[in-house]
């Protein structure tokens, strides 16, 4: 996909666009992130920009975007005042603002991911605590694509990978939830081109 076809499809109101990745970026990958940030931005009028406001691609991205139009920036926290400071979005969004019953689809499709169902399941009762903090931030990733009651669904999620193992990790869980969902996947074998 070029970034004039990609720009077609998706700059549309409300389109909500994921831009995240992996938390270790590579010294001469950072300028690219923050540059695509700035790209995307300048270049689109209506879509909203979304990431889980992470340390490292999260960060660079929207350093870039933020530059040109904070206003279409939006954050999803795993809790509230979730690194506060470096947050450079216009609208933050918390767990703790969203009620997540047993059966609604952000809950259902985090415990897909069998490593930590059990853990959801304990959050669900006793709420964060020092064992929970996990489900936290997989609840929160898996949010960020299937949206819930005033939170549209992510329409796209572009992202910044590790190429040998691009579905570990946190980013690996988002980028399964997006699968799952028929949610396109971008990663910068695709974006590095468009620069």
């Amino acid at each position: 996909m070029t970034l004039d076809q990609f720009i077609d499809r998706y700059d549309k109101e409300d389109a909500v666009v994921l831009l995240e990745g992996k938390r270790k970026v590579r010294e001469d990958d950072k300028e690219k992130l923050i540059a695509l940030g700035k790209l995307l931005a300048s270049r689109t009028e209506k879509m909203i920009f979304r990431s889980g406001n992470a340390e490292g691609a999260d960060n660079y991205f929207f350093k870039g975007a933020s530059e040109i139009d904070k206003s279409r920036l939006q954050v999803i926290t795993p809790y509230a005042g979730h690194r506060k400071k470096a947050n450079l979005a216009y609208e933050t969004i918390s767990l703790d603002e969203i009620d997540l019953p047993p059966d609604s689809p952000v809950v259902v499709q985090s415990k897909k991911n069998k490593k930590v169902a059990n853990l959801i399941d304990l959050y669900l009762k006793e709420g964060r605590n020092r064992l929970t903090v996990k489900a936290l931030y997989l609840l929160r990733d898996t949010l960020k694509v299937v949206g819930t009651d005033g939170i549209p669904p992510a329409k796209v999620g572009i992202f910044y990978v590790d190429l040998k193992s691009p579905e570990s990790g946190g980013t690996g869980h988002t980028i399964k939830i997006c699968k799952l969902n028929d949610v396109p996947v971008i990663d910068q074998r695709t974006w590095l081109g468009w620069l």
